[in-house]
């Protein structure tokens, strides 16, 4: 993030959904370099190698309701909240099980999260970020269950925004374009597929994870106080053309 400069020190953050590098891992990274107390989770027993000695880390199902919870009542105040747990499988969505593990996971994993940190946020009168995705806007036939997850985070971001001003907590989104991430790793082997992502982007590129994370600081700063139960398009333009 080339000339941005935020100050988060001594501020409570958790990031769920951080393990394997990208958007998440990003996202921490950003935020221990200006200074917050950073906890991360993921599903893998171990963090990425270089963010282990870094951050807090909890293994933690997001579909799992009673170890979500288990995890909040052991933060009593937190000043921001991230939500990036995510899954897709390109081209294998149509399976009405997998279908649902994908919901389960992207949408109701977010909220599950959020509900059990509730307490701990209005505490601090913190903020929370979903991760989105520009998929929310516009179909997608090789990932529906994907992008009827992100629509549904979306929404789910504004109704929290309104349910839980009352509690100090703003709630936002970002919707981000194509990253260069181990999630579109499978569909970066379709050389014309990556093509045609350039093409038709205005920035002329794939976006990377720290794109994303400058964003999120954004929204979770002072900055964007008056912000709340937007979701921020951060795609290289792709989604106006």
């Amino acid at each position: 993030m080339p000339g941005v400069s935020f100050d988060f020190e001594s501020a409570r953050v958790v990031v769920v959904g951080a393990s394997r590098g990208g958007i998440g891992a990003a996202i921490a990274r950003g935020f221990g370099k200006a200074g917050a107390r950073v906890h991360i989770t993921g599903a893998e027993p171990e963090p990425m190698p270089e963010d282990a000695a870094r951050f807090a880390y909890t293994q933690m199902d997001v579909t799992d309701s009673q170890a979500v919870r288990d995890y909040a009542s052991g933060h009593g105040s937190v000043d921001v909240l991230i939500n990036c747990a995510a899954i897709t499988r390109r081209g294998e969505e149509m399976a009405p099980d997998f279908f649902s593990h994908v919901l389960d996971v992207n949408l109701t994993g977010s909220f599950r999260c959020a509900e059990a940190m509730h307490p701990a946020l209005k505490a601090a009168g913190g903020s929370v970020i979903n991760i989105a995705s520009m998929y929310a806007r516009f179909g997608s036939p090789r990932n529906p269950a994907y992008g009827a997850s992100k629509a549904g985070v979306e929404q789910l971001t504004k109704s929290l925004a309104i349910a839980w001003a009352p509690d100090g907590i703003r709630v936002n989104a970002v919707a981000p374009g194509f990253i260069v991430s181990e999630q579109s790793a499978r569909a970066r082997q379709d050389p014309a597929f990556v093509a045609g992502v350039e093409a038709r982007t205005p920035a002329g590129r794939w976006g990377e994870p720290g794109d994303i994370a400058g964003a999120v600081m954004f929204l979770a700063s002072p900055a964007a106080a008056f912000m709340t139960g937007a979701c921020l398009p951060v795609d290289g333009g792709y989604s106006v053309v």
